[in-house]
Order: C-alpha cells, then sequence, then structure tokens
C-alpha cells in the first residue's frame, strides 16, 4: 500500500493530522495506497519554509538558476517513463497519452531555461537631463498552484518552473485522486540542484485549498478545474489581496463544414473527443456540422468508434483507459439515458463497447449524440467524459452565434478547405484558443494558454510570456546622476527638459 506523503524542504514529511485520502488503481478499482490530507498547521509550516528559502533564492543569479532548470529538464526526459507510469497508474489513462502529457510539461521547463531572456527590463537614457529611466522584473515571493486530476504531470509543468525560473518559491497542491507523479516531479527538481523549500508538495482536499488561498504568505494563486471552483479560488484569493489566474471549464466546439475532408476531420473528432476518454479540458465535446456535413460525418465517427480499443494501461493495445473514479463514471454515464430522454439519437452507446480491462475497472467505452439541441442536458454541461455530441446548422454564421452563445470560451476549432471561412471563424469565435484544422489547439510552451469567457477568471493565462508576467512584477526606476552639485529647491510640478 502506497502511503504518498506532502514533500517540504526537499524531503517526504508526515502530516501532523490524522486525515488520509484514499487512492484507486481506476483500471481496476483496486485501492492502492492512501495520501495525507494537509491541515491548516501543515500548510502553515509549508509556507514558512517557502519564506525562509525565498531570500536565498531571489539573490541566486540567473545563470546559476538557468544550470539547474537545464539539469532538471535532462531529469524529466531520463524518466519521462516512469512518471508516465505513475500517472497511468493513478489516473488510468494509457501510456503514450500519459507520455504525450510529460513531454508537453518538458517544453515548459525548455521555455525556463530561457528565463534570462524573459526576465530582461527595459532602458532608457537621458529622458531628462542626465536622467535615465527603466524597468525592471522581481519575484512575487511565495505563489501557489492547485492543479486538476486530468493532467497530474503536465499542468503542474505549466506552472512551478516558469515560477521558479524568475526567482519564486512554489506551494503545490495536486488532486489528491492521483498525487504521486506531483511529487516525483518535486523530487527530481531537488535531485537537480534546486534548494530545499524552494519546491513543496501539500496534499488535500478543500481544508488545504481554503488555508492557501487564505494565506497572507502566498502571493499569488494558479488553478485549473471546473468554473464553479475556478469561481470560488478567484473570489477568495483575490479577496485576500492575492494575485489570482484561474482556468475554469470547458464546453469546447469543432466546426465542420461541407467542405472539409471528411476522413481527415473524423478522425480528428475521434481523437479530440475521446483521448484520455475525454477528461481533457480541450477536449471537443460539441461537435457542429455545417449545412451537408452531418450524415458523413456522423457516419465516419461511428465506423471509427467501433474500432477503438479500450482498455488499462497495461494493455499495449488499449488506446482509450477508464474513468478516474467509480462516481464519475456513474455521473458520465447518466448522461446517456439523459441525452436519449431530451430527444437526441444515441448512434454510439460506450456502455457497450468492449474492453480488454478487468470487470472492477471504472470503464466506459466512446458514446456518440447525433441531433442534440442547445437546450439538452448533453450539451449545456461539461460532461467530461467520452460523450460526443453533434448539432446540425444552416451556416457558418449559425455556428459562430451557437459558440457565442455558450457561457464558456476555453477552445474552439473550425475544419474547412474555405481559407475565407477560416478567417472568419479565426476572428470572430468566441474562444481563446483557436484550432484551423486542428482539433485541440493547445499552444506550443512559448504562448499561453487559456479560454475567455466562463473559462477564465483573471486576466493573465498559464506558462509562456503571461507566466513570466504572472509571476513577476516590474518596477520602474528614474535615476539621475549628476557631478553638478545639488539641486537647487523647486516646488513646482517636476517636468522633464
Amino acid at each position: 500500500m502506497n502511503h504518498v506523503r506532502h514533500f517540504v524542504d526537499n524531503a517526504l514529511v508526515d502530516g501532523v493530522g490524522a486525515r488520509q485520502g484514499e487512492v484507486f488503481d481506476p483500471a481496476t478499482g483496486e485501492r492502492t495506497g492512501v495520501v495525507d490530507f494537509a491541515t491548516s498547521a501543515d500548510v502553515d509550516a509549508v509556507v514558512a519554509s517557502a519564506q525562509a528559502a525565498f531570500p536565498g533564492w531571489r539573490a541566486t543569479s540567473l545563470a546559476r538558476r538557468t544550470e539547474v532548470l537545464y539539469r532538471y529538464r535532462n531529469a524529466l526526459v531520463a524518466h519521462r517513463d516512469e512518471i508516465a507510469e505513475l500517472v497511468s497508474s493513478e489516473h488510468g489513462k494509457v501510456h503514450a497519452d500519459a507520455a504525450g502529457e510529460v513531454s508537453r510539461g518538458i517544453e515548459v521547463v525548455e521555455v525556463a531555461c530561457g528565463i534570462a531572456q524573459l526576465v530582461k527590463g527595459e532602458y532608457s537614457e537621458n529622458v531628462s537631463t542626465r536622467v535615465d529611466a527603466y524597468s525592471v522584473r522581481q519575484p512575487l515571493g511565495v505563489v501557489a498552484g492547485i492543479t486538476p486530476f486530468n493532467f497530474p504531470a503536465m499542468v503542474p509543468l505549466w506552472m512551478f518552473p516558469i515560477a521558479i525560473a524568475a526567482g519564486n518559491a512554489f506551494v503545490l497542491k495536486p488532486s489528491e485522486k492521483d498525487p504521486s507523479a506531483s511529487v516525483r516531479l518535486a523530487e527530481l527538481f531537488a535531485e537537480s540542484g534546486l534548494p530545499p523549500g524552494i519546491v513543496n508538495v501539500v496534499h488535500g482536499d478543500a481544508t488545504a485549498v481554503d488555508a492557501l488561498l487564505g494565506h497572507p504568505g502566498i502571493a499569488a494563486v494558479s488553478f485549473v478545474g471546473s468554473t464553479p471552483v475556478a469561481r470560488h479560488v478567484y473570489e477568495s484569493a483575490a479577496r485576500a489581496g492575492k494575485r489570482v489566474q484561474a482556468l475554469g471549464g470547458a464546453k469546447n466546439h469543432m466546426v465542420v463544414m461541407p467542405d472539409a475532408d471528411m476522413d481527415a476531420a473524423a478522425d480528428a473528432a475521434v481523437s479530440a473527443g475521446y483521448g484520455s476518454a475525454g477528461e481533457r479540458c480541450m477536449a471537443v465535446s460539441a461537435l457542429v456540422a455545417v449545412g451537408g456535413a452531418g450524415d458523413a460525418l456522423v457516419e465516419k465517427i461511428r465506423a471509427r468508434v467501433s474500432g477503438l480499443r479500450v482498455g488499462p494501461a497495461t494493455d499495449p493495445d488499449a488506446e482509450m483507459g477508464p474513468l478516474v473514479t467509480a462516481a464519475h463514471r456513474e455521473r458520465v454515464a447518466s448522461y446517456l439515458d439523459a441525452g436519449t430522454s431530451e430527444g437526441a439519437r444515441l448512434v454510439v452507446d460506450g456502455r457497450h463497447h468492449p474492453t480488454s480491462g478487468a470487470p472492477g475497472g471504472y470503464f466506459l467505452g466512446p458514446s456518440l449524440f447525433d441531433g442534440v439541441t442547445t437546450s439538452m442536458s448533453v450539451y449545456r454541461d461539461e460532461i467530461f467524459g467520452p460523450v460526443l455530441s453533434v448539432l446540425r446548422v444552416d451556416t457558418l454564421d449559425d455556428a459562430l452565434e451557437l459558440i457565442r452563445a455558450n457561457p464558456y470560451g476555453n477552445g474552439a476549432a473550425i475544419f474547412t478547405n474555405d481559407g475565407r471561412a477560416a478567417r472568419t471563424f479565426e476572428q470572430e469565435a468566441e474562444a481563446g484558443m483557436i484550432g484551423i484544422n486542428v482539433p485541440i489547439p493547445v499552444p506550443v510552451a512559448y504562448y499561453s494558454f487559456g479560454g475567455w469567457n466562463a473559462s477564465l477568471f483573471g486576466d493573465l493565462h498559464v506558462y509562456g510570456p503571461d507566466g513570466v508576467r504572472f509571476y513577476t512584477r516590474t518596477k520602474a526606476v528614474t535615476s539621475r546622476w549628476t557631478r553638478d552639485g545639488p539641486a537647487s529647491s523647486a516646488l513646482a510640478f517636476p517636468t522633464s527638459s
């Protein structure tokens, strides 16, 4: 039985409280471990450790920080499969998917290795007589990240490498459902030469989250999760005077025009709708068929879905694993009955899909609805599972209006061979990330990831340029050095001359 502990001062430590959570293998339904749940006292101890370590790390040269980051990048590459196996064992996603998320996280570390370039300020000489003006970017202090179950390695790597490279200390609260990967990420950073107290991991539930949100020693909070929790995080942390970026839920639309390559669109819909069992904030869940695209598209998706292999990560041929918990599996499955009762046509029922997994695993095969309307719960709700809904509209303008009316705004994609349609979609779709013949438009690490509307609370996105801006603050300096002796007193408002 695995015992997952907090990671503080580069060492595993037991919590001071007696509360623990259970960790399960979603592929078998078996309990595989326990994880300590932090009390407020645990959070106080972690933050105190980070506060004590911060001044020394802030004073560490950019050259030295970069050296540690390069070693960390190499350690992650060397241990990629090990981390992926931890992800698969507690989340359930197949190995190729887990290894892919680690690789996308490594890309952010590679960007962080260029921190010396990213935090450069500006300089203007002689803005007034013998007066220079310049700006510098400085770290905030101790910052925190609260990360979701669906990407237990990648999302933490979206946050703490940039924050630490910029000179901050970091406290990570990962999901209690699959906590082991985050601890291993922190251990590898410590083994790469990061001083004690700079990266810390504290586990728990709402008690730990609320303690971080209200803690006076935390300067900023990054969050990824559902929209209701994102709103709570944003409001609570902002009320406590913290800088906040809180990424919420999504209902991502993929629009398919009649001129699109239907085979490519069907392949993309299957990949983006059912990859990681649909447990991705950028998964396509609403497929919008324009004009006459619907019949061919639905049939091609149905044919592809029938051949998908569902099974555990230990099955080398499995393409889709289980859902993360038994309760979540039942919640997702309930939408199959709800959609049918509301009038949608259930083309593929994932409850009957064969699986190579154990009987106790939380498996649910890919499901496909056609004839979905915007009033149905399968469209309105973020299901977060392998359920794809097809809506039919007459024109691109209708599709854009449908996206515009949805409260979310994470990602949206269009499949078309018409450049004018693509450009119109790019300019008018209400979403923070746009794909053109790309179904999951997650930006590369030197851009930034984030949505609009109810998918984001706060002004700045994660990683890339916005990540650097979020974890630093700008100080403007006006400087005069003169050989002419002291200036005479004057009470008039100073102006440039």
